[in-house]
């Protein structure tokens, strides 16, 4: 995503570039349909949107891979099933309640299943369904079933942009993205704003192509890509217990080329992974962190985490504040907790692209701090806005622009290296946080 920085000045401006990107891929349908209903451990009004993402014709070229919380919702664990089916068909979502250790929650998701497989022509077992929400609630069964035939009705073939709008819980904006090869195509949508660190998969993200890439070589590139993307972001540490990301291919297009193929799949998951992060919950500035000469590449993304994640770093970058103390402090609180030392005599620091650390002392001055200050201010997504009735609401709808604050470690010991992205830790963040179930 940073190679292209888009600026957008408006709602409008973003929404026609997402037109822009939203073709759907030859040989898929999307379709959604929105109802009110009264959640059982919550008793008062609610709304839920129902996505269908469908093919014309069931594939056997599909991939998917799902979060590693030891308490995933029922929809993953039907969804580790559906790997092992001849055909895929297609996908189920509702937003709002993410069906996660719920009473007959596998039940419910299977009946939901059998439900659009009888309004798609399909059989049961070739629907993924999938769920984000709230954790703990039940799904109003009967209403999703009740409504399933509406959203089956509304399929179209001519962009991706309803299911990308339909998958949104507390995000500020859809997201999608795209990428061609050839006479064909990848495009990809992805629901994320906060519960987010990877553990192999996070949010709800849906990559469609009409390149036809087998089985096997589909599931191999999903997480080579991944790793690269998904697996390198973290907005609040924390993995979600139901979230998936899945690759669905109508194999209407030859691919002879799968070498650019995967790169194009990396390169969208890049993508919508730096996506999420700068529309996630509260977030003003992006972070990315690039660490380089590590020992190995998985010391470089745990060191690139530990930055991201650490607390007090970032209500610094929240506010502004070029607190390059807080940044030495994480990295040598994560080296210090390794069973095995890491070397930081060679360490050195850049923000801004100025050297703020090296040879065991800081390099700052009145200059650089003003610099380093004007560097955060600049990445800056939107101001801090007071809370109204103590509730702080976002002034944006839609991603101002592509910047970052640009951190770079090198620890001078190796060849191993990653970027990692994340975000800071504001006020909005923690009030969407308190309030979210209510």
């Amino acid at each position: 995503m940073a190679s292209t920085h888009l600026v957008f000045s408006s709602r409008d401006e973003h929404r026609a570039w997402l037109a822009q990107q939203a073709a759907l891929p030859a040989g898929f349908r999307v379709g959604t349909t929105r109802f009110e209903f009264v959640p059982r451990e919550a008793p008062k009004p609610a709304k839920m949107t129902i996505t269908l993402i469908a093919l014309h014709q069931p594939t056997r070229d599909f991939a998917a891979v799902f979060t590693k919380n030891a308490l995933p919702g029922a929809p993953v664990i039907i969804g580790r099933r559906r790997l092992a089916e001849p055909k895929l068909g297609a996908i189920v979502v509702n937003n709002k309640i993410s069906n996660v250790c719920a009473p007959n929650g596998v039940e419910t998701a299977e009946r939901i299943c059998s439900a659009a497989a009888s309004s798609l022509g399909l059989q049961p077992h070739e629907i993924l369904p999938s769920s984000t929400g709230v954790i703990g609630w039940s799904l109003p069964a009967e209403a999703i079933v009740a409504a399933l035939p509406a959203a089956a009705a509304s399929l179209t073939a001519s962009s991706i942009l309803p299911a990308a709008e339909g998958i949104v819980t507390t995000d500020l904006y859809p997201k999608i993205r795209r990428a061609q090869v050839g006479a064909g195509s990848i495009v990809g949508i992805a629901k994320g704003a906060g519960m987010i660190e990877p553990n192999l998969a996070t949010m709800l993200v849906y990559i469609l192509t009409d390149l036809a890439v087998p089985r096997d070589t589909l599931r191999a590139m999903l997480g080579r890509a991944i790793d690269q993307s998904f697996n390198t972001i973290s907005i609040d540490s924390d993995t979600s217990t139901s979230d998936t990301v899945a690759v669905l291919s109508s194999s209407l297009v030859p691919c002879s080329d799968h070498a650019a193929f995967e790169a194009a799949l990396t390169q969208v998951c890049r993508d919508l992974s730096e996506d999420v992060v700068r529309n996630g919950e509260g977030v003003r500035h992006v972070i990315r962190v690039q660490v380089t000469r590590a020992p190995s590449r998985e010391t470089a993304r745990a060191l690139g985490k530990a930055i991201v994640n650490a607390p007090l770093f970032k209500c610094a970058v929240a506010g502004n504040d070029a607190n390059v103390g807080r940044l030495v402090q994480a990295i040598g609180k994560y080296a210090g907790a390794l069973s095995t030392p890491l070397d930081l005599s060679k360490l050195r620091l850049r923000m801004g692209g100025l050297d703020i650390y090296g040879d065991g002392v800081f390099r700052l001055d009145p200059t650089k701090e003003l610099a380093l200050a004007a560097h955060l201010k600049n990445a800056e997504l939107y101001a801090s806005a007071a809370p109204k009735d103590g509730v702080f609401t976002p002034p944006i709808s839609h991603p101002a622009h592509e910047r970052c604050v640009e951190i770079e470690v090198d620890l001078g010991t190796g060849s191993g290296e990653c970027t990692v992205i994340g975000g800071d830790l504001t006020h909005e963040y923690v009030s969407e946080n308190a309030d979210y179930r209510s």
